[in-house]
């Protein structure tokens, strides 16, 4: 999957040498070049000069994810709460998946002094799979003194619920 595998390989420094071309951080440049990057990245790139190449595993991980379909994670859509308590901070999403086979989880995407977002992440399965879709209900906590302003990204955008 790009974004939990493949995206964060691709550094600072990776992503500045190629930006007259392309965007190593947008997941449609990368596939749209994945056979270019892939013999690039064969060819002992990106140089020492500039952070030096990849270690072969992560060839290896790139080129089984070209030869394997491109894949990717989905944003998902979910009814979203917060809510404080004297023992916690809760961040609740709740839903129906889009189909059967799917998988899914409220992860922390990023934080700052002043707010949190999580991102809702969706994984289809392989193939098609029969069956009614399935309801979800993903939870985090974390402590009640933590008052920072809580936001989500999801299929409709980043939101604060």
């Amino acid at each position: 999957m790009y974004e939990l595998y493949i995206r964060p390989m691709f550094r600072a420094t990776d992503r500045d040498h190629m930006g007259f071309s392309l965007d190593l951080w947008t997941y449609e440049d990368v596939v749209a070049h994945a056979d270019h990057i892939l013999d690039r990245l064969e060819g002992d790139m990106p140089p020492a000069s500039l952070g030096g190449p990849w270690p072969q595993e992560w060839i290896d991980l790139f080129r089984r994810w070209k030869d394997s379909g491109l894949k990717r994670l989905e944003l998902g859509t979910a009814q979203f709460t917060v809510t404080r308590s004297a023992g916690a901070v809760t961040v609740k999403a709740t839903g129906t998946f889009p189909a059967a086979g799917f998988t899914g989880w409220l992860q922390l995407e990023s934080e700052t002094e002043t707010a949190k977002t999580y991102v809702l992440y969706f994984e289809p399965p392989d193939a098609p799979t029969a069956g009614t879709a399935e309801e979800f209900e993903f939870m985090e906590q974390y402590s009640p003194s933590d008052n920072r302003a809580v936001f989500i990204h999801d299929s409709t955008g980043t939101t604060q619920p």
